[in-house]
């Protein structure tokens, strides 16, 4: 067995730890609680050897993302993977569909998803797969008839400008929305962009075919889905309007949990916590855009730029909408610049920010890469880069793009850090062990603890009347405040945390918990 490395207990008690935190790691099905892993499919792994990663990819890679076993520590223990696009699509990043029941033929087979479903939930591991329907590509066999035909059943599919239309209307973000039909006549809208088009969601039909492919997913396995764009389902209906966007995710859940009682949905609605909130609903998790940005641009420059208060502004808002809320919390995803780009490449804040991330309320979603300190920048091919497993190349290493950032041989792979007791990749091992050893940390409130220091980010987090002090030293030096209470240390992520009745001491980039 490896070494516990980083946390302060002996080895028993790790094992013990292990013991207990398996036992709730999702293989009781109704607990949507967990750590979800976010795997970009082509990058992640090739088992076939075609340069693309695959299904077969991820099956055969289970172990490192949790492998079952509780008296090992050498995984990662995720409970959950969320899958971007796998269905059929022309693109590299299958955000237009053209099949919404195949799997891509790049990435397997329906039997290969079967399998995925089924070897993970053997470890306790629940799938969620990415639903792209605000829109299809405009390669799909029902956009083509449409655009052909205008008597077509599918062209009232799609959104199709009328007399009335603005041609020159812009998007939520400015962008250009109508596109002229390149197969015939007419002007159809697309948010994205040309090549995808918008479904109509005013079409009784259209929902109904959506509602259908949910519950075929779902019977072959899916636990749930990350639902793309959910705030732009119905034209033009983003933070005005929107009633119809979430009318319709309640119509769908509640059909989905007819097919599952236990599926969990998780939206994207990317703005502000305001316009977020209304989410809860409908669905059971949005992600939490504004924290990302207060964690990460905290931990960057060394203060506290609002972490604590952010996460009890939100979480006091999303309860006025549901009381079971659970935050989606991430610190970057496929869309954004990758964390360690944002940290300047430095590990201990790149270790600060994991740590604040899995010690705060919610399912923590981590990004691909981010656990071994991946790089990347805009566009985004380059922020969806080969995964690296090796410091060179080796068997199931993706070369599908050349990559410009993760090249190897700079310590930035699995390999460079699996045994490496100081590296990202087990700080991150060690973190999600620490969360899932204490149920304060897994479902707790969270509630404010002032130390008046904006070195220090800190908060309390609660479960049935047992509470845990969280403190976070995110600056590059050793930091001492005043603490209330009784207490003793039961956990830090570095040496040289000391407590003297009042008195904390942090060392530089380190995260405390008292008890």
């Amino acid at each position: 067995m490896r070494k516990w490395y980083g946390v302060k207990l002996s080895l028993p008690q790790a094992v013990s730890l292990s013991s207990e935190v398996i036992a709730r790691s999702g293989k009781n099905q109704n607990d949507k609680n967990g750590v979800f892993y976010e795997i970009f499919v082509k990058s992640f792994y090739d088992f076939d050897g075609d340069g693309h990663g695959d299904l077969k990819g991820v099956i055969s890679k289970l172990d490192y993302l949790n492998d079952g076993n509780a008296n090992i520590s050498s995984d990662l223990q995720v409970n959950g993977m969320w899958l971007m696009p796998i269905n059929t699509s022309p693109s590299y990043h299958k955000y237009d569909v053209t099949d919404y029941y195949s799997i891509d033929p790049e990435y397997g087979t329906l039997e290969d998803f079967r399998k995925l479903t089924s070897d993970a939930h053997k470890r306790g591991m629940k799938v969620i797969m990415d639903l792209v329907v605000n829109h299809t590509s405009s390669e799909h066999p029902w956009f083509k008839e449409a655009s052909q035909d205008v008597n077509s059943k599918y062209r009232t599919y799609y959104v199709w400008a009328d007399e009335s239309a603005d041609l020159n209307e812009t998007g939520s973000w400015g962008q250009r929305v109508w596109y002229k039909n390149p197969n015939g006549e007419g002007y159809y809208f697309g948010t994205f962009w040309s090549g995808m088009p918008d479904l109509n969601f005013d079409n009784q039909e259209v929902r109904a075919e959506i509602i259908k492919i949910g519950q075929f997913w779902l019977n072959q396995g899916a636990d749930g889905f990350r639902l793309d764009a959910a705030m732009h389902i119905f034209k033009g209906q983003t933070r005005d309007g929107a009633s119809n966007n979430l009318e319709w995710w309640k119509e769908f859940r509640a059909v989905m949990q007819e097919t599952n009682p236990d599926v969990y949905l998780v939206g994207e609605v990317w703005d502000l916590p305001e316009v977020v909130a209304p989410y809860y609903q409908s669905l059971d998790s949005a992600f939490n855009f504004n924290l990302a940005d207060k964690i990460v641009h905290s931990v960057k420059n060394g203060t506290d730029q609002g972490i604590t208060a952010a996460a009890l502004a939100t979480d006091a808002l999303y309860r006025t909408y549901n009381p079971t809320i659970i935050d989606a919390i991430f610190l970057s995803n496929h869309d954004q610049n990758r964390v360690m780009s944002e940290l300047n490449n430095d590990t201990a804040k790149a270790k600060s920010a994991a740590s604040i991330l899995l010690t705060l309320p919610g399912n923590p979603f981590i990004y691909y890469g981010e656990e071994i300190g991946m790089t990347g920048e805009k566009p985004d091919e380059l922020i969806r880069e080969p995964f690296r497993w090796y410091e060179g190349n080796g068997e199931g290493q993706t070369s599908w793009q050349t990559p410009a950032y993760n090249v190897g041989g700079n310590g930035i792979s699995v390999e460079a850090q699996d045994n490496d007791q100081e590296s990202l990749l087990n700080h991150y091992r060690k973190m999600i062990r620490v969360r899932q050893q204490y149920e304060e940390l897994v479902k707790g409130n969270i509630e404010g603890n002032e130390v008046n220091n904006l070195k220090i980010v800190t908060y309390k987090r609660t479960f049935h009347h047992s509470t845990l002090q969280v403190y976070h030293n995110i600056s590059n030096e050793a930091v001492t405040v005043n603490i209330s209470g009784n207490g003793e240390i039961v956990f830090a992520s570095e040496d040289g945390a000391i407590m003297n009745k009042s008195t904390l001491t942090l060392p530089a980039n380190t995260t405390v918990l008292v008890k």
